[in-house]
C-alpha cells in the first residue's frame, strides 16, 4: 500500500520508517528541505517539499494511488485542512490527523477524520488508522487467537443495527468511539456516520472480517 505522511518532525519521520519497514511504499511532504535529514540514508521513499495540503504537492506525492495518508506537521489546521483533502478531493480511505488541541477532537470527528491527541499519541496508534482493519490489534488474549481491532466500516453500513453489523460480519462489536468518546453499544444500537468501531474476532478472520466489513449489509452475501 502507498501512503503519503504530511510533516518530517520527529513523529512523521519515525512513523515514514517504520511503515517502510513493514513493506509499504512511503511518500513524505514537508515545507523544509532540511526536514528530511531525519528520515536516515537508509528511507527509499519519496521526500516531496511544499505544502501538505496543496493538490500539486499531494499529486506529486502520489496521493491518487494512497490507501492512506497521515497529517502529523506542527499545526492543527493544516492537519485537518490536508486530511480532508485527502479524503474528500482524493477519496482516501484510511486518513488520520494528529492534534495539540484536543478540545477540537470532538469538531474534527464529526467531519469523519479520526485524530490522535499530541499528549496520548504513540506509533500505534497511527498506524492502527493507517493501516488495514486487524493488521494492528489493539489487545490479543495469549494464545492469539483473539484479538480486539478498531475495523474500518463501509459508508452503506451507517444507519444499519450493531446488531445486525455483528450478524452479518461475525464479529462482536465491543465499543465505539462516537464523537471522540466511547459507546458501549447494543444490539440495537445504531451505527452513525464517523463512528469508530471496535471489535473482538478470531486472529485468523482478520483479512474475512475486513473484506466483510467494508461490504455494506445489501452487499455481504451471507
Amino acid at each position: 500500500m502507498h501512503i503519503v505522511i504530511m510533516g518530517c518532525g520527529r513523529v512523521g519521520a519515525a512513523l515514514a520508517r517504520t511503515l517502510e519497514q513493514r513493506g509499504h511504499s512511503v511518500a513524505v511532504i514537508d515545507q523544509e528541505t532540511t526536514a528530511f535529514r531525519r528520515l536516515g540514508s537508509r528511507f527509499g521513499g519519496r521526500r516531496v517539499t511544499g505544502i501538505g495540503f496543496d493538490r500539486d504537492t499531494l499529486e506529486e506525492a502520489g496521493i491518487a494511488e494512497a490507501g492512506a495518508f497521515a497529517a502529523v506537521s506542527s499545526g492543527d489546521n493544516s492537519n485537518i485542512i490536508a486530511a480532508r483533502v485527502a479524503r474528500e478531493v482524493y477519496g482516501v480511505r484510511n486518513v488520520a490527523a494528529r492534534i495539540y488541541d484536543p478540545r477540537r477532537a470532538e469538531v474534527y470527528e464529526r467531519l469523519g477524520i479520526p485524530t490522535v491527541a499530541t499528549v496520548r499519541w504513540t506509533a500505534d496508534q497511527m498506524l492502527r488508522r493507517l493501516l488495514p482493519s486487524g493488521a494492528e490489534p489493539l489487545w490479543r488474549d495469549p494464545t492469539g487467537a483473539v484479538q480486539l481491532s478498531e475495523v474500518h466500516i463501509a459508508p452503506a453500513w451507517t444507519g444499519h443495527l450493531v446488531g445486525r453489523f455483528q450478524e452479518h460480519t461475525g464479529v462482536r462489536v465491543a465499543f465505539l468511539t462516537r464523537m471522540g468518546e466511547p459507546l458501549l453499544p447494543a444490539p440495537s444500537t445504531v451505527l452513525q456516520e464517523g463512528d469508530l468501531v471496535h471489535v473482538i474476532m478470531r486472529s485468523d478472520r482478520v483479512g474475512e472480517v475486513e473484506a466483510a466489513c467494508m461490504l455494506g449489509p445489501e452487499e455481504d452475501s451471507r
